[in-house]
């Protein structure tokens, strides 16, 4: 009975879950406008089978493992699927197409170079070359981020210019790296580097740091992820890199994780309690909305806030494909209404011109 009783109340909570999801179309009428074409995809990522193939060498975390005809990623107490779709290129382009998405920002998921000690050069090469030949070859449709070696800042520095030269359009920068984070004095060479050749650096969650206090409740994915660019982002703000090199172009995905939404108190503790760093020039909310967020949320409520927070001009489409369909992202900005400016700046004009990519209308998906 008990076992019954659960299936009947996961029915309820699906279909329940189903009817919330439309919400917003239910109250202002259905949007039954087309995907618009032209899309730019700020956030979507590709295994890279050379790097999986290396990780099933391995006997130290990260390790990759089959059981039972099932690709495993481990990290610790922390496994997920790598199912052949994570791999395959041409699915991503036809989900693309499907979605109107001209040109997306590709990048490897985590694990990231940090996680392999002496191996992390040789790990970021593979992973760069592996991303920057998709973007050659599909020169239309993708566009690269690179990652790098970040426990050998030197060649950190080295693999980021080789990166600038083959063409990447922006560092992949995880929120933490092997437990460090990347505001701390001996990485930010690297983030000068970056303000210097114009390179964006766009955060993204690896491994969380409160991984033993979420993993009860498989709330990792949910919850970790999003108290790891909080933690990130708060950090950078706070350590002064933002005054230090104004040209800096940093973008948060997942609308930020919880900061937004908390940084009235970060404000008040910074001004009026006198608590926190003492050579700041602005407040804590006024260096946030002086990044970009990506708008990966399916809730539009919290989409709608961060219009009314940062301002369209700050916000980027992305899909965090293939973990989440673009449809899913794209329908719930759609859901708003936006003024078609608005709506129009952050599908594609925002990431032209902080990614310097080419005129609209000369990238466009196949018909």
């Amino acid at each position: 009975m008990i076992d019954r009783a659960m299936k009947t109340t996961r029915r309820q909570f699906l279909a329940a879950s189903s009817a919330l999801a439309v919400l917003p179309n239910a109250v202002s009428g259905a949007d039954t406008r087309p995907a618009p074409a032209g899309l730019i995809d700020c956030q979507s990522h590709l295994f890279s089978p050379r790097l999986l193939e290396l990780m099933e060498k391995r006997t130290d975390d990260p390790v990759v493992f089959t059981k039972d005809g099932t690709r495993f990623l481990r990290m610790g107490d922390w496994l997920r699927k790598v199912p052949p779709l994570y791999l395959d290129v041409d699915a991503k382009l036809a989900t693309m197409d499907a979605a109107g998405i001209a040109m997306t920002a590709l990048s490897i998921n985590d694990p990231g170079p940090e996680w392999f000690g002496p191996d992390g050069s040789e790990v970021a090469q593979i992973a760069n070359d592996f991303v920057a030949g998709l973007a050659r070859k599909h020169p239309a449709r993708f566009f690269g981020l690179c990652v790098l070696p970040w426990q050998d800042v030197a060649a950190a520095l080295r693999e980021l210019d080789r990166c600038a030269k083959l063409g990447m359009k922006g560092l992949l920068l995880y929120t933490n790296l092997a437990g460090r984070f990347p505001d701390e004095p001996e990485f930010r060479p690297v983030l000068a580097r970056c303000a210097e050749l114009g390179l964006p650096v766009l955060l993204h969650p690896a491994k969380p740091i409160t991984t033993d206090f979420v993993k009860g409740y498989e709330m990792t994915s949910s919850l970790g992820n999003m108290f790891d660019n909080t933690i990130a982002l708060t950090r950078l703000i706070m350590s002064g890199v933002l005054d230090e090199w104004p040209k800096l172009q940093l973008v948060c995905p997942h609308l930020g994780g919880t900061l937004p939404y908390i940084i009235g108190r970060l404000d008040h503790q910074v001004v009026v309690l006198k608590r926190g760093p003492k050579n700041l020039t602005r407040t804590p909310s006024e260096y946030l909305k002086s990044v970009w967020l990506d708008i990966v949320s399916p809730l539009p409520q919290a989409m709608k806030f961060a219009v009314e927070f940062m301002g369209a001009e700050r916000l980027l489409y992305a899909s965090d494909h293939p973990w989440v369909e673009p449809r899913v992202i794209l329908d719930a900005l759609r859901s708003l209404r936006l003024a078609p400016e608005e709506e129009h700046r952050i599908l594609s004009e925002n990431a032209r011109k902080l990614f310097n990519l080419e005129p609209a209308g000369e990238r466009r998906p196949p018909a």
